[in-house]
């Protein structure tokens, strides 16, 4: 078995073919660590989320880590740890963030595609219609590793 450290543009790839990672915040006492869905922009994490738990804990502490990985099995995987900051977005920004993530993730819905794979447009338009809070994960820095056989 080999392991070692990802370089950046292997960081990149794993960040950029996934869209789920685990969120991990702190309320200061103890780790709260949640899946979430999201899109790589090559400088930050945009995401999306309804108010609770979450949000409560990164407006009050903006410190967040994030881990994503690619699992073939248990000797061969890929892993990229973030550290960064949270920022919720607003206006205009968030209305682009929004579109962008929702480009990215509605095709993997399968129930949200015809018989010739293409999004529905009632899909689209339900999407759209979620008032989610829209946040951006600041990256400061990131570490991957690797293990194959």
């Amino acid at each position: 078995m080999i392991t070692g450290e990802l370089n950046e543009q292997q960081m990149t790839n794993v960040l950029s073919s996934q869209v789920i990672g685990r969120l991990a915040c702190s309320d200061g006492k103890y780790p709260y660590v949640i899946p979430i869905t999201y899109l790589f922009d090559g400088g930050s994490i945009i995401s999306q989320s309804f108010e609770g738990k979450k949000l409560d804990i990164m407006r009050k502490n903006p410190n967040v880590c994030m881990q994503v990985d690619i699992v073939m099995d248990l000797n061969t995987w890929q892993s990229v740890i973030i550290h960064g900051q949270f920022e919720e977005l607003k206006g205009q920004e968030a209305i682009d963030a929004y579109e962008t993530l929702c480009e990215k993730i509605i095709p993997l819905m399968t129930s949200n595609q015809d018989e010739k794979g293409q999004i529905n447009q009632e899909s689209k338009n339900d999407a759209y219609k979620i008032k989610n809070k829209i946040f951006k994960i600041r990256i400061n820095e990131k570490t991957g590793k690797f293990s194959k056989v």
